[in-house]
C-alpha cells in the first residue's frame, strides 16, 4: 500500500490486501477526492494475487496502490482467517456503480478508459440513464497494441484536461494495474482498475445469482460461459492459489497481526 493511508491489511500469498469494508473503501476514496489526491485502486482476485507471487514487478505494482480490494471471495475468506472477521467483498462492478451513484449526487466527474469504443458508448448511455446528472467528462478506447511515447503523453494530457475526479480503467489484469502504476505520477485523480465491470454493467457479460457469488463460485459460472478462453487460467490460478495460500498461511497470519497491532 502507498504510505500514509493508515489502512489495515492482510497478507495473502506475497501481497497486502486492504482490510476495508465496502463502505469504508468508498469513504477512503471520497476522502482522497476531497483532498485532491492522486491514487490508484486495484480490485484483486486470485488471478492478480497469483500473478504477483510469480512476478516481483507486478507485486510492487500492487504494493504501491492506495487500496487493493478483495474482489474474489477466496480473498475475503483469507482475510477472515487472518483475523478480519467482518470483512466483506469489494468487487469492481458494485464499487463502480456506487461511486457513480455518489458522483451524480455530489458532482464528481469521471473518465472511462479502456475496453472497446462500442462498449464505452453503451456504458455511457447506461450510466447516464441510471444516474441523472452524472458527469462523464471523457472516454477513450486505446488501440490494442503497445502505445508509443507520444501516444502515452497525448492520453495523459487528454485525461488531465477533462479534470476528472475518478478514472475507471478496463484493460484486464495485469495490464490495467501496470497502466495505473506507470501513470500514477502523471494523471491527476483517482484511478480504479475495474476489469470486466464495464461489460457487466452494459450486460455484455452476465453475472451469476448472488448466492453463487457468495459461495465463491462466480469463477465456475464464468468458466461455463467462456470455457475456451478461461479454462487454462482458472485451472492454473485456482490450484496455485490454494497451494500457495496453505504454504504461506501461518507466516502471513503472524505478519498480519504484527504489522496491524
Amino acid at each position: 500500500m502507498s504510505k500514509g493511508n493508515n489502512i489495515k491489511y492482510g497478507y495473502i500469498l506475497d501481497s497486502k490486501i486492504s482490510a476495508l469494508s465496502f463502505s469504508q473503501t468508498i469513504q477512503v476514496i471520497e476522502d482522497w477526492i476531497r483532498q485532491k489526491k492522486s491514487e490508484y485502486v486495484c480490485v484483486c482476485n486470485t488471478h492478480s494475487i497469483v500473478t504477483a507471487s510469480n512476478d516481483i514487478f507486478f507485486k510492487n505494482v500492487l504494493e504501491q496502490a492506495g487500496i487493493c480490494t478483495p474482489d474474489g471471495m477466496p480473498l475475503v475468506w483469507a482475510l477472515k482467517l487472518n483475523g478480519f472477521k467482518q470483512q466483506d467483498r469489494v468487487d469492481g462492478p458494485n464499487l463502480m456503480l456506487k461511486l457513480c451513484e455518489l458522483s451524480s449526487k455530489k458532482g464528481y466527474k469521471m473518465f472511462l478508459y479502456g475496453n472497446k469504443q462500442e462498449t464505452l458508448d453503451k456504458l455511457e448511455n447506461k450510466l447516464t440513464s441510471m444516474y441523472k446528472g452524472l458527469q462523464i467528462v471523457g472516454k477513450y478506447s486505446p488501440p490494442f497494441r503497445e502505445l508509443t511515447k507520444e501516444e502515452l503523453i497525448e492520453i495523459r494530457e487528454m485525461i488531465n484536461s477533462s479534470n476528472p475526479d475518478l478514472i475507471f480503467v478496463s484493460l484486464g489484469c495485469p495490464k490495467q494495474e501496470i497502466w495505473m502504476y506507470n501513470n500514477r505520477e502523471h494523471i491527476k485523480g483517482i484511478m480504479l482498475g475495474v476489469g470486466a465491470a464495464f461489460d457487466f454493467i452494459t450486460g455484455d457479460l452476465k453475472r451469476p445469482p448472488l448466492f453463487i457469488q457468495k459461495l465463491g463460485l462466480e469463477w465456475l459460472f464464468r468458466l461455463i460461459s467462456e470455457p475456451r478462453r478461461l479454462w487454462k487460467r482458472y485451472a492454473y490460478n485456482n490450484t496455485m492459489f490454494i497451494y500457495k495460500f496453505l504454504k504461506t498461511y501461518k507466516k502471513n497470519k503472524i505478519r498480519t497481526q504484527l504489522e496491524n497491532s
